[in-house]
């Protein structure tokens, strides 16, 4: 196990840097290293690793949620108002709308699994569009509009919300049906795990200002362990309570870490933050290449251009969703354009939960996970590739 875990490690980072010095995302390295010492290409992983993979991946999972709250900045949202708020939601229905019209003609699934499909394709990526957006709004490109915010704000709560849907979806496909109670489930789901999250999150705030007065170091170290429990805790609460009520555990540990995030002092909140973004430089590295490693290739090469056109035609149905999302705003032609291109990348959410499918056994896994992984290595690099590139001949920089 520990030979498996130095091959992900340390390859996994080197194909990340060299895909990062070509201009390319780094995870695209990490996906292909994956897929290379898969047990289906040159099964360089240890057994023990693969069937703990689900776990490590629900760990990263965690730690994305934990960093999304405590960066996610609600003025943000307060400041650009309806558009963020649309951006959140309405391309990734959209796109899941594609999905459920179109995948059961062409990829030959029920229509609940191309909704399960949908959700695991239809969040943009942090991990691409995050930090380009901070450069934008560093630099001052589009920021006279509030263009980077909305889109740093909306695509963070995309996230948030393909992935409660997914868990509805998940659910009813295990079941087999489509029942009015289990689209009922989605907004109690929604709103029991932000009340849990939020008195959670509270608690923890107290707890961090009564306790841990030591070294500052320590104190802060000490916090992240703190959070990373109480969100397994909460993740777990989930599944206890199932039976009786739907509570999104997800949900309620991205609220925990909004409210931690609203109640501490600004300084607290950044080095919290800050300590989860190392973290997740380790938990994306296990992520992406144990996502590649799940992947048989052979499956994947057989979904083909079906599968590629799918994905193109899922991303039309987005990019109307992104266009309906911007109706009434001051965003001329241009802008509304590169809000098109910004909500292109997948990669992060779809490594997260592309082979939860899969995993639980059911009959669609495969051809998600294969989708999945398609939609990473074509729209990752696509996004990353058009934001460089077209940033500044589509928008304005306050600074002229």
């Amino acid at each position: 196990m520990l030979l498996s875990l130095a091959i992900i490690f340390l390859v996994g980072l080197s194909a990340a840097a060299v895909f990062e010095k070509i201009g390319l995302p780094r995870i695209i390295g990490m996906l292909g290293v994956g897929i290379v010492i898969s047990p289906y290409v040159l099964d360089l992983l240890d057994a023990k690793i693969l069937g703990i993979s689900s776990e490590l991946r629900q760990i990263a999972l965690i730690i994305i949620l934990i960093k999304a709250g405590l960066s996610l900045n609600l003025s943000d949202l307060k400041k650009v108002g309806r558009p963020a708020v649309m951006m959140s939601f309405v391309p990734a229905c959209c796109e899941i709308v594609g999905y459920v019209l179109f995948a059961p003609l062409w990829l030959g699934i029920n229509h609940i699994e191309a909704a399960v499909m949908g959700a695991v394709l239809s969040a943009v990526s942090p991990a691409v569009v995050v930090p380009r957006m901070v450069k934008l709004i560093e630099e001052k490109w589009g920021t006279g509009k509030s263009i980077p915010q909305m889109i740093l704000a909306g695509a963070s709560c995309d996230d948030i919300f393909v992935i409660v849907l997914f868990s509805t979806f998940v659910t009813m496909a295990q079941g087999g049906t489509a029942r009015v109670t289990d689209f009922l489930n989605i907004p109690v789901s929604v709103v029991l795990g932000i009340m849990l999250g939020a008195v959670v999150g509270l608690l923890m705030y107290l707890l961090f200002e009564k306790s841990f007065q030591r070294d500052r170091k320590i104190r802060n170290s000490t916090k992240v362990i703190v959070l990373l429990g109480t969100s397994f805790l909460l993740m777990s609460m989930e599944t206890l309570v199932k039976p009786y009520v739907a509570v999104s555990g997800l949900l309620a540990v991205v609220a925990m870490a909004c409210v931690v995030k609203l109640k501490a002092v600004g300084s607290v909140s950044t080095r919290l933050s800050e300590k989860f973004s190392k973290l997740w430089i380790a938990a994306e590295v296990v992520l992406f290449v144990l996502v590649g490693a799940a992947v048989d290739v052979r499956y994947t090469l057989s979904a083909g251009g079906t599968a590629v056109f799918m994905i193109f035609m899922a991303l039309a149905f987005r990019a109307v969703g992104v266009a309906s999302s911007l109706i009434g705003t001051e965003l001329n032609a241009r802008e509304r354009f590169f809000c098109v291109i910004a909500y292109l990348p997948k990669a992060t959410v779809q490594a997260a939960i592309g082979s939860v499918p899969l995993s639980l056994g059911l009959p669609c896994g495969k051809i998600v996970l294969s989708v999945a992984v398609l939609a990473i290595l074509i729209t990752a690099p696509l996004g990353a590739i058009g934001i460089d590139r077209s940033y500044m001949r589509l928008l304005d920089t306050h600074n002229k």
